[in-house]
């Protein structure tokens, strides 16, 4: 496996490798000085999958927490602190953290195990979603296959700076990866419910374009792939006629991003004649309260799916995927 600095994938323009760890790289295969040693993740699903791979073995901290947009979040000083006492570092990449970029760069320069989970969807290459203006997709979470990948770079990551604990790290991802093969299945099989032509998901931000091309949805976003894409009148405006003209029931509002521009949508289509509601609140860029059922990685794609399915006229168990998995395992 490539020594941890190589990892250091699209922090800048979303395909450049930073190299220079020289001490990040000595420290590579000879496990940390104590345990559980730390590790400090960007954002929540990241941290929650490490935490699901490293076990008793790490103690695991994460930076950007519920409700908060990663792409407009101004890294604190506490924010520093933890990064620097980090024994590893995961970030996303894909430009999803990018006003972290030039700290996430210092701290590979300076020797700190630093991994972008997104690394091996980059280099597969054809999996990437791109934009108009060639910006990649960082929202990889939204598909399940997608976000499998990154449970292998985490369990690679950690095998390659703690070996001992190394069939540990493999045992604990294959449990996971499980789940999260049941998880896609079951998001699959609900999306499938919806009646054709209401597989439409209107949402704030183009958050869940993974998610529409894995589970066959059309998605439209009023801003683009980041939030700092401002929507224009004209945005709104087509996005009413998409509503009225397709006589769409439901848009959807996000936990990490503003309502203001949704109501926008209602309340244009209400002018035209079509009455639009609120399918619910959905998690996009950040999971929900930490502690919680849906503060975790598979508890916020089983409230996104259950969610949508329900407001878009498909069928999910009362009991979401935990019901639905209970008879397959």
């Amino acid at each position: 496996m490539k020594s941890a600095c190589l990892h250091l994938l699209s922090l800048v323009c979303g395909g450049v490798i930073l190299t220079g760890c020289v001490d990040g790289e000595a420290r590579m295969g000879e496990g940390p000085e104590q345990y559980p040693y730390r590790v400090t993740a960007t954002v929540g699903m990241i941290a929650d999958v490490v935490r699901q791979v490293a076990g008793e073995h790490a103690s695991v901290e994460g930076i950007i927490g519920e409700g908060t947009d990663p792409h407009l979040y101004l890294p604190s000083t506490a924010d520093v602190k933890a990064l620097r006492a980090a024994d590893v570092i995961f970030y996303n990449g894909l430009m999803l953290e990018g006003k972290m970029g030039d700290i996430l760069m210092k701290m590979s320069r300076r020797g700190k195990v630093v991994y972008a989970v997104t690394e091996a969807i980059q280099e597969a290459g054809d999996y990437l979603i791109v934009d108009e203006a060639e910006h990649y997709d960082p929202h990889v979470w939204m598909d399940v296959a997608g976000w499998i990948e990154a449970v292998a770079v985490v369990r690679d990551g950690l095998v390659e700076f703690d070996p001992i604990h190394g069939d540990d790290y493999a045992r604990n991802a294959e449990s996971y990866l499980k789940e999260l093969r049941l998880l896609d299945d079951y998001a699959r099989e609900a999306f499938g419910s919806i009646p054709e032509g209401q597989r439409v998901l209107v949402t704030a931000h183009d958050a869940f374009g993974y998610m529409a091309r894995a589970y066959g949805l059309e998605v439209r976003g009023i801003q683009g792939i980041s939030t700092e894409a401002k929507a224009g009148l004209k945005d709104i405006e087509h996005l009413v006629g998409f509503l009225v003209d397709k006589k769409i029931p439901a848009v959807f509002v996000e936990s990490s991003v503003p309502r203001k521009s949704v109501e926008a949508l209602i309340e244009g289509a209400e002018a035209r004649g079509h009455s639009v509601r609120v399918g619910g609140e959905l998690f996009s860029d950040a999971m929900g309260e930490s502690g919680t059922y849906r503060g975790t990685y598979i508890g916020m794609i089983d409230h996104n799916v259950q969610t949508i399915t329900r407001a878009l006229g498909g069928a999910v168990p009362n009991g979401g995927f935990q019901e639905w998995a209970k008879a397959r395992r």
